[in-house]
């Protein structure tokens, strides 16, 4: 069978977050391997009301794609024609959607009943997180049409088996991601922390099931000594910034912890990464997590909770330190361990070796054979790749 010509649909440059940064990562790399038909971006995504940030754009969070084209928008069906029409004119094999939330799913149900192409999932999440039982019904709705998947998690893939049997499924660990480096000492300087502090690092969104709670629960169960600090960065969502800031404001936090409750401009994760010796993501669920694969790639051991996929990606003692989901104790015990230096270089050396483990090339090889399974059976089944009429 000759090599696939894939067509991906997914967000990317101006939009912020960890599914605009790996989708564009993944249609790079398919670029590079020549087996990208079309990259289709939307010109808008989420209105105001739908999306409790401060906006869902940061033109810095990942590079603008010459080959990417920004022909639609996610919410307004009657922009999907164009996206259509454009999908034809590449003449794909194969279509590579990612699967992270239901506010997609209309126009992903769309390309999928009308264009004619079998489909790939690549599957962040197979519901929203904290997800209602009609969020997952809308979920079902476009898995259901896919005809293979990638899973970045053993404990997703399952999952996905279980629910859509006879399909092939392959798993592959997001790989490792970071921007540029910053000084280190410039960095602590700048964040205030203290020589000989050790710093962990809690970046991204924040939201309920990210355990935030735990953490700081964890956080104020700590001794006096050894110094250590908390760098909270990330942007709450919903209700969460006043009771933060409330929480925050009271002793022991208020000395223990530096919070920036905002996003992060892309150009600034460098410096939370430098001043930090490890990061900390206390879950209370979690599938996996672009956080982990972002702080692997500045060098960052874990400190996580053993849910989801996050066992896969942190080796207890090796790269990181797993601990209980909801466990403010057992939290405040790892965070202590890492006050030992020798503890800290050891699973910074583990974190390095698991960040060259995976890599672009190896995440879309695993993609291509997965579409090669796919297109074997579609083509055996006697159903063509060209698009039905309109």
């Amino acid at each position: 069978m000759s090599e696939p010509r894939l067509a991906l649909v997914g967000p990317s440059w101006p939009f912020r977050g960890g599914i605009a940064r790996t989708t564009t990562e993944l249609a790079a790399e398919l670029e590079r391997r020549g087996t990208l038909a079309a990259f289709l971006t939307p010109r808008r995504q989420y209105p105001g009301w739908l999306y409790p940030g401060g906006g869902d754009r940061d033109p810095a969070a990942c590079p603008r794609l010459g080959v990417a084209h920004r022909c639609f928008a996610v919410l307004e069906p009657w922009t999907w024609r164009g996206l259509r029409r454009r999908l034809q004119a590449a003449s794909p094999t194969a279509l590579i959607l990612p699967y992270w939330t239901w506010a997609w799913a209309p126009l992903h149900v769309y390309l999928l009943r009308r264009c004619g192409y079998p489909a790939v999932a690549v599957v962040h999440n197979p519901a929203d997180h904290d997800s209602s039982p009609w969020q997952r019904r809308v979920a079902g709705a476009v898995l259901r049409r896919c005809r293979g998947f990638l899973c970045h998690a053993q404990e997703v893939a399952d999952a996905v088996r279980e629910a859509y049997p006879g399909r092939p499924v392959t798993v592959h660990p997001l790989p490792a991601m970071a921007g540029g480096h910053a000084d280190r000492d410039v960095a602590r300087r700048q964040l205030g922390v203290p020589d000989g502090t050790v710093a962990v690092l809690c970046f991204g969104l924040i939201r309920p099931y990210k355990g935030i709670d735990v953490l700081l629960e964890a956080v104020a169960q700590l001794p006096g000594d050894p110094p250590l600090v908390v760098l909270l960065a990330g942007e709450p969502w919903g209700g969460e910034r006043a009771v933060l800031e409330r929480r925050l404001a009271a002793p022991p936090l208020a000395s223990r912890v530096r919070a920036h409750l905002a996003w992060v401009a892309e150009e600034e994760v460098g410096w939370w990464a430098a001043a930090a010796d490890a990061a900390v993501l206390p879950y209370r669920r979690a599938t996996g997590s672009a956080v982990a694969a972002l702080m692997l790639g500045y060098g960052l051991p874990l400190v996580a909770s053993r849910v989801g996929g996050l066992p896969e990606v942190v080796e207890d003692g090796f790269n990181g330190i797993l601990v209980p989901p909801g466990d403010a104790a057992a939290l405040a015990a790892a965070l202590q361990r890492l006050a030992v230096p020798e503890v800290r270089e050891r699973l910074a050396t583990g974190a390095r070796a698991v960040a060259a483990r995976w890599s672009w090339g190896s995440y879309v090889q695993r993609l291509e054979a997965i579409v090669g399974e796919v297109l074997t059976r579609w083509v055996g089944g006697g159903e063509a790749t060209t698009p039905r009429a309109r």
